[in-house]
């Protein structure tokens, strides 16, 4: 693999170090980024077979104060540019979202700017959605800092991220942006990364398969902790930290399957530890702690048939100390979720806070609870008999068991 160290001069600049990834050509390699803190007024795009590596928590990488630009009026879905109401401060090559007042996820555009004529400016794809004028449009400077499109065999390794929060205006929602953040992407690889204080999500994948996160911590984020989803198939996170973020520490998105979680601690979160919803099934979690959330340590969405949440196994976890805000029990069990195992767990709340160990909602069914070790919850578990397992649920979970037939709906 061809290897590029850069330089402080030459890593100066997000320009600079694109510059640097971008002359790789699709052969791909290495870029080494130097000891160091670098400003970033636009996301650092990985092309295929390229690697991203700093020195550990010596190489910083920091968010740009944002800025926020009114459109000018009313533009439709599928143009490649934006009329604004000014220009001042953008430049070619920089990474933008555009959005309105709506929030609308997959209908917010990430896009990089081609070129500015006037008080209009160009971008490298058409917009996502029509936007309206009495819905408040608006460009905004935030991006990922890291970020990789339509990209296979990519890993980012060794790096410090600061999302600078409190110098944002806006953000980028979940569906098209995170601190580090993938869609249509595959065979990626992030360890050791450090992130904190990004306006959104910490890490985010979209219509991804075969991911592995492992020794990361992402912290303080406006969103959730890690997101992976829309049909994200084949992922393990271990040995990774979510905590205080404003959401979730993980959040299971919409089809997110056959992925591991292990090793992994979710702490002071302001919703769940983990949430698990619509047609999130065949997933892994062992050996990982939800501690002091103010939602629930585990929550099962309530989501009904037929995109149900099933074939969750949570094993060898310690979910202690959550449901301080809401939530009916350290582990909410909701919707008409079923074959759901709880093996092994140390469960503990606090009497006090009069919440239960286990919930399971009248409309689930098939809930395996064994050897589960319940104290300080009052009571200890609050289900129907009809919704409880009477023999333990034969599935296969996790990322080792994905196989090619698993991710065919992805559009990689």
């Amino acid at each position: 693999m061809k290897e590029v160290k850069l330089s402080i001069a030459e890593a100066s600049s997000a320009a600079g170090i694109q510059q640097a990834i971008d002359a790789l050509g699709s052969a791909g390699g290495r870029i080494v980024l130097p000891t160091g803190e670098i400003t970033l007024d636009r996301g650092l795009q990985l092309r295929s077979h390229v690697e991203l590596v700093g020195q550990g928590p010596d190489t910083l990488l920091r968010h740009a104060p944002g800025r926020i630009y009114p459109l000018s009026g009313y533009h439709n879905y599928g143009m490649c540019d934006v009329p604004l109401l000014y220009t001042d401060g953008l430049q070619p090559g920089m990474t933008v979202a555009i959005r309105d007042n709506r929030n609308r996820g997959f209908f917010e555009t990430f896009a990089r700017i081609t070129w500015i004529d006037g008080n209009w400016v160009g971008l490298d794809h058409g917009i996502e959605a029509d936007y309206l004028a009495d819905q408040e449009p608006v460009l905004v400077t935030s991006f990922p800092l890291i970020y990789g499109l339509d990209a296979a065999e990519v890993a980012v390794r060794d790096l410090r991220l600061d999302g600078n929060r409190e110098a944002q205006p806006a953000g980028i929602l979940a569906c098209r942006g995170a601190a580090v953040y993938f869609i249509r992407s595959h065979h990626i690889e992030v360890s050791d990364v450090d992130e904190s204080g990004f306006y959104g999500e910490g890490l985010g994948f979209q219509m991804c398969h075969h991911v592995a996160i492992r020794r990361c911590r992402f912290a303080r984020n406006l969103g959730n902790g890690f997101h992976p989803g829309a049909g994200s198939t084949a992922a393990l996170f271990a040995d990774c930290v979510a905590e205080e973020n404003a959401l979730a520490g993980f959040f299971f998105c919409v089809r997110a399957n056959h992925i591991t979680v292990r090793d992994c601690a979710f702490r002071r979160n302001t919703a769940a530890g983990v949430s698990i919803g619509t047609r999130d099934c065949h997933n892994l979690i062992t050996d990982c702690e939800m501690s002091d959330n103010l939602g629930p340590g585990v929550l099962v969405r309530g989501t009904a048939r037929p995109v149900e949440v099933h074939s969750i196994r949570i094993a060898g976890c310690r979910i202690t100390g959550n449901a301080r805000d809401t939530g009916k029990a350290q582990v909410d069990i909701l919707g008409s979720a079923h074959d759901i195992i709880l093996e092994g767990n140390r469960i503990a709340g606090e009497l006090e806070k009069e919440r239960a160990g286990v919930f399971v909602a009248p409309t689930a069914h098939g809930i395996w609870l064994a050897d589960n070790e319940i104290a300080s919850s009052f009571p200890a578990v609050i289900a129907d008999s009809a919704g409880l397992a009477t023999e333990r649920p034969a599935f296969a979970a996790g990322m080792d068991a994905a196989e090619p037939v698993h991710f065919r709906h992805l559009p990689v």
